[in-house]
């Protein structure tokens, strides 16, 4: 490692002010601090608070919670198509394991490198350090679409989401959307077919066995509902609670499995990384939504459990990797209850009122990352009228 850092070092005058490719010096900044820790040092010889977390580890601790998720998607991406076409598997197996990756690992691939080109374009424009931040947003893409999704399409919604989400707002820590959101809106809206329904039907040559419909559990779900029919029954065992908990279920690559998502939401809390409090508000939220539908019973999606809508689609992987995105959320901690709250009911109010969208947590989190600011306006100003309420002077 020291020969090449050495080697680096040697290079970085002909990236500096004066040298032959002065424009790239933030691409060879970029990947010199990524491997090793920057030489520059704070001038002030005051007192200082230091601390070993930065902006790349802070991002790394992310992705590195997310990575549970993308190796049970690779599984559950081979176990899937192994199902559909009527081989018999089980879930384990190294067939799974590596047809998966064959699917999963580019999509992954063309993700970071379709946003990198945009970091890179904009940091060389604007003359700044390229940002880390697309280190979480380039693995979150991937996880959050289903393995049978073009990578034309991956790449575009990258782009879409980066300039749209964030670099038109000025950068990272200026983006009023999580950009992972944003690209999968730009999917959901401009290539529905893609992006939803039956899935996991188109990863080989081979067709379905019949009877195979490669539906996730919200489409089910919502099939049974306009039909008139008990939503549980229709679910049946193969989208079962405890199926639907563990993840070996049609549906987007990583967000499947219940169980490895709070995996990856021990890790964040553990290191301080997100907020707990978020993540338990959005649980909470969506389960007391749940329930208040659950005592109204006027459609058939009402009666559904309370609890099952804690496991299905998308809502713990958007309440533990999107909602606690420390840029686009609520930062006061009152105003992190409140967003989580809304977050989680306001999902489930979309999936039963409007079951025609039966996955709400995407359209939440954007909403609330929309009113997130206001939210805490409102909540320092009631912590500024109590103070001035107790105050003696």
């Amino acid at each position: 490692m020291k020969f090449l850092h050495n080697l680096l070092e040697k290079q970085k005058p002909m990236f500096e002010k004066g040298g032959k490719l002065e424009k790239l010096y933030y691409l060879f900044e970029a990947g010199e601090t990524f491997m090793f820790s920057p030489a520059s040092t704070a001038k002030n010889k005051g007192v200082q608070v230091r601390d070993a977390i930065d902006l790349k580890r802070m991002m790394m601790t992310v992705v590195i919670a997310m990575i549970p998720c993308l190796i049970f998607g690779m599984f559950n991406t081979g176990y899937q198509h192994h199902v559909a076409v009527g081989e018999a598997t089980t879930f384990l197996s190294l067939d799974n394991l590596l047809f998966g990756a064959r699917w999963v690992l580019p999509i992954v691939l063309v993700s970071y490198a379709a946003g990198g080109i945009i970091e890179a374009i904009f940091a060389i424009v604007r003359k700044h350090p390229i940002n880390e931040g697309f280190l979480v947003t380039g693995m979150l893409i991937p996880l959050i679409v289903p393995a049978t999704i073009p990578l034309w399409q991956v790449a575009l919604a990258t782009i879409f989401g980066v300039l749209v989400g964030k670099e038109i707002f000025g950068g990272t820590g200026m983006n009023i959307l999580n950009v992972a959101m944003t690209s999968r809106a730009f999917l959901y809206f401009a290539y529905p077919s893609q992006i939803s329904g039956a899935v996991w039907t188109q990863l080989a040559d081979k067709t379905p066995v019949d009877g195979f419909t490669g539906a996730t559990a919200l489409a089910v779900a919502y099939d049974s509902s306009t039909a008139g029919g008990d939503v549980v029954s229709a679910l049946g065992d193969t989208f079962s609670f405890s199926n639907l908990f563990m993840g070996m279920v049609p549906g987007s690559i990583g967000e499947t499995s219940t169980l490895w998502v709070l995996v990856g939401a021990l890790i964040l809390i553990a290191t301080g990384v997100g907020s707990w409090k978020i993540i338990v508000s959005v649980f909470g939220g969506a389960f007391i939504m749940g329930a208040i539908f659950n005592a109204a019973g006027i459609n058939p999606f009402m009666d559904m459990p309370a609890h099952y809508h804690l496991v299905m689609g998308g809502l713990a992987f958007g309440a533990v990797f999107m909602a606690t995105d420390p840029v686009s959320a609520a930062h006061t901690e009152t105003g992190k209850w409140i967003y989580g709250i809304l977050i989680g009911m306001l999902s489930v109010l979309i999936r039963v009122v409007n079951p025609a969208y039966p996955e709400g947590i995407m359209l939440a989190v954007l909403l609330m990352n929309v009113f997130a600011p206001l939210i805490d306006f409102y909540v320092i100003q009631a912590n500024k009228k109590r103070r001035l309420a107790r105050a003696t002077v």
